[in-house]
């Protein structure tokens, strides 16, 4: 089940949950990813990751939000050149190894053909590139609430985020959550958000998150295709004899050069 686009922008930009939330996860991914480390990179979120990427506008070679079909895409930033596209979700238009660094929103848990969108993810990613990825956490109670985009689709744990990417070849490089309110609008979780956080963080396993989050790096595959023949010199070939028994009473290397060259000699003063 796909969210829509109109939806995932109300949650994020008009509802105060919301926008706690954005507040809550830019901030995770900020402190992995420090703006100022990321001046000059190509930064890329899909799903909906819109919320994330605006800290690396500034100063970032390239942003794009990309959208798959089945959402809808919306302009991206506001008041600014647009940034996002609608895609496949198995096909980006992006060039293979030229990302420095994605973000995987909402994107994921509702993908038709995740090992292909995982896939994907791993075409376009560079040398050095990594990749965080933001699912709702199964054992949260945003999983089981369908009044926020975290309740729809698939829920992970961490161990099972952590086995699919491996199979797509990454690396696991952290892993995290966050999001430790309940999906509530109540003012008092809203403003004691941050305090939540930070308890969590401390706390995490009597306190469950919402937001399971995990740092990927890309792993280099062994080539494919018909294996290369190598030739390995035969130790014979190497040592050119060296070592090899003789018959007793046989005559030396040494034995026979030094007599050939008394021959020769002999032979020059009789001519």
């Amino acid at each position: 089940m796909h969210h829509d686009i109109d939806d995932l922008r109300r949650f994020y930009y008009q509802r105060s949950l919301g926008r706690v939330v954005q507040r809550i996860l830019r901030d995770r991914l900020a402190a992995r990813w420090q703006p100022s480390a990321c001046t000059g990179m190509t930064v890329v979120g899909f799903g909906f990751a819109v919320p994330m990427l605006r800290p690396y506008l500034a100063g970032s070679r390239r942003v794009t939000a990309l959208m798959p079909g089945p959402q809808g895409v919306m302009a991206w930033p506001a008041g600014m050149a647009n940034h996002s596209v609608l895609c496949d979700e198995t096909a980006w238009p992006i060039e293979t190894g030229s990302v420095d660094r994605l973000v995987m929103l909402h994107g994921l848990e509702t993908s038709d053909h995740p090992a292909a969108l995982l896939g994907e993810a791993w075409r376009v990613l560079g040398p050095g590139g990594r990749m965080i990825v933001m699912v709702p956490n199964r054992a949260g109670l945003w999983a089981a609430s369908d009044r926020t985009p975290f309740g729809y689709g698939r829920s992970y744990t961490t161990g099972q985020i952590e086995a699919q990417t491996r199979a797509a070849g990454f690396v696991t490089e952290w892993h995290g959550s966050a999001v430790y309110i309940p999906p509530s609008d109540r003012r008092f979780w809203l403003r004691s958000a941050q305090m939540w956080e930070r308890t969590g963080a401390r706390i995490s396993r009597v306190l469950i998150a919402g937001v399971a989050l995990v740092e990927l790096s890309k792993q280099a595959r062994a080539p494919v295709g018909p294996a290369l023949k190598v030739h390995v010199p035969n130790p014979l070939e190497i040592l050119d004899g060296v070592g090899l028994g003789r018959p007793l009473g046989e005559p030396t290397r040494r034995e026979t050069s030094a007599k050939s060259r008394g021959d020769r000699e002999l032979g020059g003063d009789g001519a």
